[in-house]
C-alpha cells in the first residue's frame, strides 16, 4: 500500500509551482529550496481526527545539507550569479554577497529561513490538501501506516 505521502504528488508538484514565488523572495535559489526540501519530511499529527489532523514537517536532517547550501551559494557567485536562467529575483545573489562581505545574516538566520519556509510549504499544501478535498483520505491513509 502506497504511504499517504504518494498520494498526494499531484498537489505537491502544484504547490511547488506556487510556492516558487516565496522561494525566490527569500536568500535562497531553487537549488537550495531543492537540497532543503531533501532534508525535511513531512508527517500528519493526529490524523485520526482529519479536523484537528496538522502537516508538521521535521527539518531535524536540516542542519546536515545547510553546508551544502553555501557551496550552491559559493559556486553560482564564482559562476557569475547562476548563469542557469533559473535563478532566484537577484535576493539570493545578493544575500550571498552581503555573506561574503560580512554583512548578511549568520548561521543561525540562515536555518531559521529555512525552517520557517519549510513551515509555509507545509500550510499551503494543507490547505490545498484541504481545498481539492484529499485531506481527509491522506488522514486515513496516515492512521492506518501507524
Amino acid at each position: 500500500m502506497a504511504d499517504w505521502k504518494d498520494r498526494v504528488v499531484g498537489e505537491r508538484m502544484s504547490v511547488d509551482d506556487e510556492f516558487g514565488e516565496q522561494v525566490e523572495a527569500s536568500s535562497f535559489s531553487r537549488q537550495q529550496w531543492g537540497l532543503i526540501m531533501t532534508a525535511v519530511n513531512f508527517r500528519i499529527e493526529n490524523p485520526e481526527d482529519p479536523e484537528d489532523a496538522r502537516l508538521t514537517v521535521d527539518t531535524g536532517k536540516l542542519p546536515q545539507v545547510m553546508p551544502e547550501i553555501d557551496n550552491v551559494e559559493k559556486q553560482m557567485a564564482s559562476m557569475g550569479a547562476g548563469g542557469s536562467g533559473s535563478t532566484s529575483s537577484g535576493e539570493g545573489f545578493l544575500g550571498g554577497v552581503k555573506r561574503a562581505l560580512g554583512f548578511g545574516g549568520g548561521e543561525d538566520e540562515r536555518y531559521e529561513e529555512a525552517e520557517e519556509l519549510v513551515r509555509e510549504y507545509a500550510t499551503l499544501l494543507q490547505e490545498r490538501l484541504e481545498e481539492n478535498g484529499r485531506w481527509s483520505e491522506a488522514c486515513r491513509v496516515a492512521a492506518d501506516e501507524e
